[in-house]
């Protein structure tokens, strides 16, 4: 895992840190890559909004976090696109946290092809770009009926 970038300058804030949390899921544009569950390697870093308190609404448990996310991936249909794993693990993550603010995600497939050690995408989201996507997607499913 790459050290994370501070979100802003002055680096100001908590977040919790999830390295390489290794979940089997069904993903992949290959046909080989749909016989199967694979494994995806999943780097996250979850900030709150303000201060972490033990209340449910002012902590994100990363017990919770990393058993939600695995249980998710493992029982999901078949997914295309590691972007659409991400974005659907943001939105998951939006929803069932209050207290997160923003997000960095890596997901990576292991040693997927050869001569690499990984290939992967990282997505960077704030709160306000998650209620951007759920206001576009809401607007696409409103247009499709």
């Amino acid at each position: 895992m790459k050290p994370f970038e501070p979100l802003e300058a002055g680096g100001q804030g908590w977040r919790v840190i999830v390295d390489e949390l290794i979940v089997k899921t069904r993903v992949g544009l290959y046909e080989h890559e749909h016989e199967g569950p694979q494994p995806v390697c999943i780097d996250a870093s979850l900030r709150y909004r303000g201060m972490p308190h033990e209340s449910g609404e002012g902590l994100i448990d990363y017990e919770a976090w990393c058993n939600r996310v695995s249980a998710f991936l493992e029982t999901k249909g078949h997914t295309r696109l590691l972007e659409t794993l991400a974005v659907e693990v943001a939105a998951l993550s939006f929803d069932e946290w209050p207290a997160l603010d923003a997000l960095t995600l890596v997901l990576h497939k292991p040693k997927i092809r050869e001569g690499t050690k990984r290939l992967g995408l990282e997505l960077d989201w704030r709160r306000a770009d998650y209620d951007a996507w759920r206001l576009n997607a809401a607007a696409q499913h409103a247009s499709v009926r």
